[in-house]
Parts: structure tokens; C-alpha cells; sequence
């Protein structure tokens, strides 16, 4: 039989690695925003199932992989406007938006998920 502490210190290690792999992700979208990205291929990344990957992920940082892409990609279009030495579309272009209506239907929606800035996992 087990003590039952090993038990305990499985979990806390299984948790982690999970949480190592959220970060991966959400690290990879941070730094990728502007390529093509979707849920298949982050989950595929980190060895997990979509559905799983979206699940844990949301739970951890209180949006979906990919409302986390659309806020990455609002902040950096709302700072390169700022600047002002961009048109939209080179804006759209730099920031990985497919196309022009779906670049102004995002850009004036407001940041999604249930508050916080989505750096930190909940519960953190």
C-alpha cells in the first residue's frame, strides 16, 4: 500500500505539468499572434485533445485559447494605430487578421472573458 502523501504529491506534480503546458500555449500565442493559429494546432503542440486543451485553458486563464488570440491581437492592432504610419489594412496584415470585415467585427468588440487581464491562471 501507498502512503498516502504520494498520492497527494502526484496530483500536485500532474497540476503542474499541466499548468506548464497552458503556459506553452499561451506563450506561443503571445509570440505568434500573427500567423494562422488554431485550437487543433496549439493542442496538437502540447499533446493534448482540442476539446481538452480549450476546457483546461479556459479554466485556467478565464478565456478560450482563442479569445486569448483576439485580445493579443486587438492590443497590438490598437498600438499600431496609435503610431499612426500604418493604414488599416497593414495593420490587419501585421497583426494575422484573414480579412477585412473580420478584422473591423474584432477589433470593435470588447475584451473577452470574466475579467482579469487573463496573465496569471485562476487561482494562482
Amino acid at each position: 500500500m501507498c502512503h498516502p502523501s504520494w498520492g497527494r504529491a502526484r496530483l500536485a506534480a500532474q497540476r503542474l505539468d499541466q499548468l506548464a503546458r497552458l503556459r506553452r500555449v499561451r506563450d506561443r500565442i503571445e509570440r505568434e499572434y500573427a500567423r494562422p493559429l488554431d485550437v487543433l494546432a496549439l493542442a496538437r503542440a502540447v499533446d493534448l485533445p482540442p476539446g481538452q486543451l480549450s476546457r483546461q485553458f479556459t479554466l485556467a486563464y478565464a478565456a478560450s485559447p482563442y479569445a486569448c488570440l483576439m485580445r493579443r491581437r486587438r492590443k497590438r492592432a490598437t498600438a499600431l494605430l496609435r503610431r499612426g504610419d500604418r493604414g488599416l489594412d497593414g495593420v490587419r496584415q501585421a497583426v494575422g487578421c484573414p480579412s477585412p470585415r473580420a478584422f473591423d467585427i474584432r477589433l470593435a468588440e470588447p475584451a473577452v472573458g470574466r475579467g482579469g487581464s487573463g496573465d496569471e491562471p485562476a487561482g494562482v
